[in-house]
């Protein structure tokens, strides 16, 4: 068991399946279809990364780096958390951005979404962590990899 510590920007606690990104997250490219399809969950539609694309990221933690892409992603994770079908996390080994913080805290303040925010979780987090590990998240920061 492996545990590393994060700053909290939205707490909350979790337990359960991580899902993980080595490459900065395009959330317009990874949310937006499901979003406007009205889906239930979404299924990550960014071609271009491979460690994510046609996963389900509803309910589940999602582990990267940053955020990149369009000056929506802000807006793209505040309407994914309104519909109901985000991430359970956003865990950041790098500083969270700019854009995607702007989203989570929106998110929590304007929608009461449950969504979880830790970034500086480190380098060393994201070369330990893999997808379908089993994690337990508080609401200090600690993230445990539970396998």
């Amino acid at each position: 068991m492996s545990k590393f510590k994060g700053r909290v920007i939205c707490k909350g606690t979790y337990e359960g399946e991580c899902v993980v990104s080595k490459q900065g997250v395009n959330t317009l490219a990874t949310f937006q279809k499901s979003a406007l399809k009205n889906a239930k969950q979404v299924i990550a539609s960014d071609q271009n990364n491979k460690d994510i694309y046609g996963k389900n990221l509803t309910g589940i933690a999602l582990a990267l780096p940053q955020t990149i892409g369009s000056t929506t992603g802000g807006l793209v994770i505040q309407t994914v958390c309104q519909m109901g079908i985000n991430p359970a996390a956003l865990l950041f080994s790098e500083e969270i951005d700019s854009l995607a913080a702007s989203g989570v805290i929106l998110a929590k303040n304007w929608e009461n979404s449950k969504i979880i925010a830790i970034d500086k979780l480190g380098q060393k987090f994201l070369d330990t962590i893999q997808t379908g590990d089993k994690i337990k998240i508080y609401e200090d920061g600690t993230v445990e990899i539970l396998n």
